[in-house]
């Protein structure tokens, strides 16, 4: 029995045969946490500016502030997980997301609300990995070869959320100001918290018989990642000490793991499986896209087609639909070579459809460029989180999900880069089709990554 499987049957019933249906709402109810609260602020940035009399400039800190705590939070927090199972980790970071919520329901002055941002990003960085680690331990006792099932509803909940979570946020702050899209996050940490209590397996006990913890590793990965993040948010010549704080703190980081017993990230491990490697670099380039279009193409749609933001919000439906209903019909396939090299090719094509884009396009054809975009987004996160699934040591499944997550919002913060750097004139057409060159050279990167990696035909099949 594998060490996963024993921490999972700790307080188990022993007579249960099949995969237990009652972890599946918790674990999609915490997954959501974070995409609720990165997707509601969208709509709420304008009127918590006027609130504070804050510049753009300074709200932006609420988004980047949330980035950069789950980025750094869901690896550490993952392997928090492996170490003391998930219930623990799992009731912990969703109650932090209640004080959270509350903290910013009652903050006097922006800085205070950008720390309970901080706070939502570290308290919901616990679902996924939990929930992934459960995944496996799951498998294990019943003999599943893929719950590919499962994993797809994960995947659809989310997409559902990031599509909504603009709708529900302006309604919240129709109906009592942008407060209520921090107060929505009390009913749903005590919903996870109850659910979690009563549903969620008691295994801390053995999970601790992985050794002990590296706070050192820990503490020089978050600064690394913490640093370029940094950098990456505002590539400029004047920072270039990050990426100093980058070279030195990263050195010290693989020299740290490569010499402790019980490093936070085994880099002899990791770096012994190029697939779970790959995994992450296509999960980068992937999300780059992803991002860089659902970002840059509104700017444009409204500086230079001249669109309403009503108009404009309306022509990234067609992405969103077609995103949920791919996942709905491909996800109980474990196979992922063809979904990779399918989203691949869909994102290509909605490069090329934007090379083609101007001030005249017909609405028709910016709606099916949406739609070749969603196509992408709906094979490209399904895959990569089947691949990681299979790839992924067992026994840290919890740190190897939260990386994952990591390098999707790496490519996050890539993709605002790209848009800052060719937008900088405003969202112009001419931007636009550069920014189009670079994501095109992205998404053939991925193709070609994909075709190539033959350890991807192995994944979902007997």
């Amino acid at each position: 029995m594998t060490r996963v499987a024993a921490v999972f049957r700790v307080g188990r019933r022993s007579d249960s045969g099949g995969f237990d249906r009652r972890l599946i709402v918790p674990m999609i109810l915490g997954s959501i946490l974070n995409p609720i609260n990165s997707s509601m602020l969208a709509v709420a940035l304008v009127p918590i500016g006027r609130w504070f009399h804050a510049s753009p400039a300074q709200t932006a800190w609420l988004v980047t502030g949330l980035y950069l705590a789950t980025a750094v939070g869901q690896p550490v927090i993952g392997r928090l997980v492996d170490t003391f199972g998930p219930r623990p980790l799992y009731l912990t970071g969703t109650a932090l997301v209640g004080v959270a919520g509350l903290l910013g329901v009652l903050a006097p002055t922006l800085g205070v609300l950008i720390v309970s941002r901080v706070l939502l990003g570290i308290g919901t960085s616990a679902a996924y990995p939990a929930s992934m680690f459960l995944l496996r331990a799951e498998a294990d006792r019943t003999g599943m070869r893929s719950p590919s099932g499962i994993l797809a509803a994960l995947s659809i909940s989310n997409q559902v959320i990031v599509v909504i979570g603009p709708t529900l946020g302006g309604l919240l702050i129709g109906a009592g100001g942008w407060h209520l899209i921090f107060a929505v996050n009390v009913p749903l940490s005590a919903a996870c918290l109850v659910l979690g209590a009563r549903r969620l397996p008691r295994g801390s006990s053995a999970a601790r018989r992985g050794g002990g913890l590296d706070v050192l590793g820990m503490a020089l990965f978050a600064g690394t990642l913490t640093a370029f993040m940094t950098f990456l948010m505002n590539p400029a010549w004047d920072l270039w000490w990050l990426l100093v704080v980058v070279v030195i703190a990263g050195t010290c980081f693989a020299v740290r793991e490569l010499r402790t017993a019980q490093p936070f990230l085994d880099l002899r491990v990791l770096g012994g499986n190029p697939p779970l490697l790959a995994t992450y670099g296509r999960q980068w380039l992937a999300f780059t896209t992803s991002y860089a279009f659902m970002y840059g193409f509104p700017q444009w749609l409204q500086d230079s087609r001249s669109l309403g933001p009503s108009a404009a919000g309306l022509l990234l439906l067609p992405m969103s639909a077609t995103a949920i209903a791919v996942t709905a019909l491909t996800g109980r396939r474990p196979e992922v070579r063809g979904k990779l090299a399918v989203g691949a090719a869909a994102q290509i094509a909605a490069c090329v459809a934007l090379l083609t884009a101007g001030s005249g396009s017909p609405i028709w054809l910016l709606a099916l460029t949406g739609a070749f975009v969603g196509v992408s987004q709906g094979l490209n996160g399904l895959a990569n989180q089947n691949a990681l699934y299979a790839q992924a040591d067992p026994a840290r499944m919890g740190s190897s999900a939260g990386l994952l997550r990591t390098f999707g919002y790496l490519g996050a913060l890539s993709a605002s880069a790209s848009n800052a750097t060719f937008y900088r004139d405003g969202a112009t057409t001419t931007g636009l089709h550069e920014l189009s060159l670079l994501l095109l050279g992205v998404s053939a990167l991925l193709l070609v990554g994909t075709l190539v990696d033959r350890s991807l035909r192995r994944v979902g099949r007997t």
